[in-house]
């Protein structure tokens, strides 16, 4: 991935000499032809195209953006409820995930998420500790987690 980057960069820089014009938009006009060049020739370079990644990154971002909407509005509608009946817990997450970079990423988005809470990561890093402000089903839980967040970490590193 990182040649593809590079490749794509001197073919901006190039585009910019050739047409002798120093602007942002004429190395933005050198990036784009450079991305589609090494789109097209994409089968004689043995790694991924490198934006594949990049859009799953940015529907990661999506992701917990809609995810920290929902939260946010679940929490405003616990706290003006006027019986609080919501039943706090802590679970077990199974993960699949395997590297720490993968699992601080998960935590994190967890944490960052209203209403959980990352605890503890177990000693063999196979098991997330998380606190939820209202816990149903430990498995609905689970469930939605691994669909969500870990799913879509697993596609931009994997």
């Amino acid at each position: 991935m990182p040649l593809q980057i590079i490749l794509n960069l001197v073919i901006a820089i190039m585009w910019m000499f050739l047409s002798e014009t120093y602007t942002f938009v004429s190395f933005l006009s050198g990036y784009i032809i450079g991305a589609l060049l090494l789109f097209m020739l994409r089968r004689f370079i043995p790694d991924a195209f490198y934006l594949g990644r990049v859009w799953k990154i940015i529907k990661l971002v999506f992701l917990f953006i809609k995810e920290l909407l929902i939260s946010n509005l679940d929490i405003v509608r616990w706290v003006y409820k006027p019986r609080k009946d919501y039943k706090p817990g802590i679970f077990a997450l199974p993960t699949e995930l395997k590297s720490n970079w993968e699992i601080t990423m998960l935590t994190s988005l967890i944490s960052l998420t209203p209403g959980t809470l990352s605890v503890a990561v177990s000693d063999d890093n196979n098991t997330i500790y998380i606190h939820a402000m209202d816990l149903d089903d430990n498995d609905t839980a689970i469930e939605a987690i691994k669909t969500t967040f870990e799913k879509a970490i697993m596609e931009v590193t994997r």
